[in-house]
């Protein structure tokens, strides 16, 4: 079977993105390739442009709404016009999320960040209506994660790395969930600096971690990573970069909360729950194994997430915690890393064969002794040890400086 590449460059010299080469097995069968898409007519590649398009949809709908926002009904729109969110979601897209229902779009189009750190941003946002009632909101943004200041280093998290989510896998740099999913553009295409962390493509619906049955997930998760990977792919094409990401074939199945096993804790060898919080910690969800973070979820139920345990192990995502671990409270020191430990989040900078890797706690809800906040500060140096030997660059010890 032929491996196929997560980012695969068009055959053109201009603007490379990779030049990593697919290995080929000529005695498997061949995986069947999908459809080719057929180009678009000249009209809409011209559409493809941000000025054109904006101006155009402008014209066509007879609204324009703020700075490089346009709001148009999908249905008054010529046959000819541009898909939605910067001309990415096709038919099979917006079909897997809203069905045949009437969409209305709010895009704003892609330029650089307004607060100065030259990033891309842009959001787009659609909306399905039943009669006059709207019934599913999808918004896909593109940001440049901060990686100095620290300002995307809890709400972004907080939505985007979930116990919930399972890597895309193949290769690609994001996770998914039925609510949630994630994809970094490629560095070659965005640029970026030391201090800065990758630019993503985001795409939400409805409230994070909402699941209602196995069989919903699945659909709903398929169908967020579809619009995710055209969206992506969309971008990369409306900064003229080449190339593109290929849909995931086989995800991860959904992941399901389970009973805390108190020895091996979060699934961790070596990683004990102490007996004070057990109580408070009753059930457990770790998302899926092999991305580019594991974070663990536990609490008294489903609806009660009380502790987040995160360990980052692509380096260029760990920057987000950067700040953190240099400004957010009393100082650790450990074998090869340091870090701050504060009253509800801990991070700890290791340094490994790949690159940073950094370890989070964060309490979310009171627990333990007195139910305070300490679960942190009592956890940190255990976690950090048996993480840095489950992922090989161990062993790690850390201790609390006095002064």
């Amino acid at each position: 079977m032929s491996e196929q590449k997560p980012f695969e460059e068009e055959p053109v010299e201009e603007n490379p993105v990779t030049d990593t080469e697919a290995a080929t097995d000529p005695a498997a069968p061949e995986a069947p390739e999908l459809p080719e898409v057929p180009r678009p007519p000249l009209v809409r590649r011209l559409l493809r442009s941000r000025t054109v398009r904006a101006a155009t949809a402008a014209a066509l709908a007879g609204v324009l709404l703020g700075a490089g926002t346009v709001a148009w009904r999908t249905d008054t729109l010529p046959l000819l016009g541009p898909s939605p969110c910067w001309d990415s979601l096709g038919s099979g897209s917006m079909d897997s999320l809203f069905g045949d229902r009437r969409t209305e779009v709010e895009e704003q189009s892609l330029h650089n960040d307004p607060m100065g750190d030259d990033g891309a941003y842009g959001q787009c946002r659609i909306t399905s209506y039943e009669g006059d009632r709207a019934r599913r909101q999808v918004t896909v943004s593109v940001r440049r994660l901060d990686g100095l200041r620290g300002t995307d280093s809890q709400d972004w998290p907080s939505e985007f790395l979930s116990s919930g989510m399972v890597p895309l896998g193949e290769g690609l740099p994001g996770m998914t969930s039925s609510s949630r999913a994630w994809i970094a553009l490629p560095q070659a295409c965005t640029g970026r600096d030391e201090f800065t962390g990758p630019t993503v493509v985001d795409i939400g619906m409805g409230r994070a971690d909402f699941e209602v049955s196995s069989e919903y997930t699945l659909r709903d998760r398929a169908a967020l990573t579809g619009a995710l990977i055209d969206a992506a792919n969309g971008v990369i094409e409306d900064f003229g970069c080449s190339g593109t990401y290929h849909e995931p074939r086989d995800l991860h199945p959904p992941v399901e909360w389970d009973t805390t096993r108190t020895s091996g804790f979060c699934g961790i060898k070596g990683l004990n729950l102490p007996a004070a919080y057990r109580k408070d910690l009753r059930e457990t969800r770790v998302s899926g194994e092999g991305g580019p973070a594991r974070i663990c979820e536990a609490g008294a139920g489903v609806d009660e997430k009380t502790v987040r345990l995160t360990t980052v192990t692509d380096p260029v995502l760990a920057s987000i915690y950067g700040s953190a671990a240099l400004h957010s409270g009393a100082s650790v020191q450990g074998t090869r890393g340091f870090g701050k430990v504060g009253g509800n989040r801990a991070v700890f900078r290791a340094v490994c064969q790949t690159g940073q890797v950094m370890f989070v706690l964060e309490q979310l809800r009171p627990a333990g002794p007195g139910s305070h906040f300490t679960f942190t500060r009592d956890l940190l140096p255990a976690y950090a040890a048996a993480e840095a030997d489950r992922i090989g660059c161990g062993p790690q010890k850390l201790t609390f400086p006095t002064s």
